[in-house]
């Protein structure tokens, strides 16, 4: 005679229900996250340049802010840093199903608009590296540069399936260029992640070409898109165990995302404001 449990039967794991809530936690947190990205950047750099305080810039450290004389590069400048708070914002909206459900011609809109300001990113950010020189190392320079290209090629694509309404390629296009695009705020997420679980900056140094520095400085963008990668073929998988074990990547990366966030929110933004 069985007992009671053994004649239960197990409840086996909603593999696709795991892979798809992690993915949405990952993603709250890092919007709150890129939400507090967004609020420093109006709140600093926004409020500094619409009064016309210009050299206010440089009370944050910076690599070059404002440099007397410089009107071409102080432009640039502005309009590279101004700019990341909108792209974030439009990045985010487009990645909310309820709302492209609800206005799909505000879904449109917007992402035709992320797409152009994701090309204007990338070029900024290499004419600031190229001509500017707005870099600590040669290895930061080279990393600035590949991500450029990537985000250049990825809103290429991700427009050419959109118009071809090819939908579901670019969607995972669109996805591409938003971890690319992010590789600023994920480089911030990462470091201040890093010493606050190390409680110190190991393989750090001032110039980003220290050995942890090297794998950030990369890692930032070619991390995200890494695991984009593996979350699009859990979901095509057939059966649980891929799904499983993305799903525990997602959550270890939602993890030490959120510490990253907290340092970066803690030490990095808030004593400027």
């Amino acid at each position: 005679m069985t007992t009671a449990q053994e004649a239960r039967p197990s409840t086996p794991i909603n593999a696709d229900g795991l892979l798809q809530g992690a993915g949405k936690l990952w993603f709250i947190v890092a919007a709150l996250g890129q939400g507090a990205f967004i609020a420093f950047i109006l709140a600093f750099y926004g409020a500094r340049t619409a009064t016309g305080d210009f050299e206010g810039w440089n009370e944050k450290q910076l690599i070059d802010g404002h440099i007397a004389g410089d009107d071409a590069g102080n432009a640039m400048f502005a309009v590279h840093v101004l700019l990341a708070a909108v792209i974030t914002l439009g990045g985010l909206l487009q990645l909310m199903p309820a709302l492209r459900r609800a206005f799909p011609a505000l879904h449109r809109w917007t992402g035709r608009a992320f797409l152009v300001l994701a090309y204007v990113m990338a070029l900024s950010g290499a004419w600031l590296t190229l001509v500017r020189g707005t870099f600590l190392s040669e290895v930061s320079a080279v990393a600035i540069l590949i991500d450029a290209v990537l985000i250049l090629v990825f809103a290429s694509l991700a427009w050419r399936d959109a118009a071809a309404r090819r939908i579901d390629s670019h969607r995972r296009w669109a996805m591409r260029t938003f971890m690319a695009v992010s590789g600023v705020w994920f480089l911030r997420v990462g470091l201040m992640g890093w010493v606050v679980l190390n409680q110190g900056p190991v393989g750090l140094n001032e110039t980003l070409s220290g050995p942890t520095d090297i794998v950030l400085v990369f890692g930032c963008y070619l991390i995200p898109l890494a695991l984009l990668e593996i979350y699009f073929a859990a979901q095509r998988a057939a059966t649980a165990p891929p799904k499983i074990l993305a799903a525990l990547m997602v959550l270890a990366a939602t993890a030490f995302t959120a510490v990253g966030v907290f340092g970066t929110v803690a030490f990095m933004w808030a004593p400027h404001l």
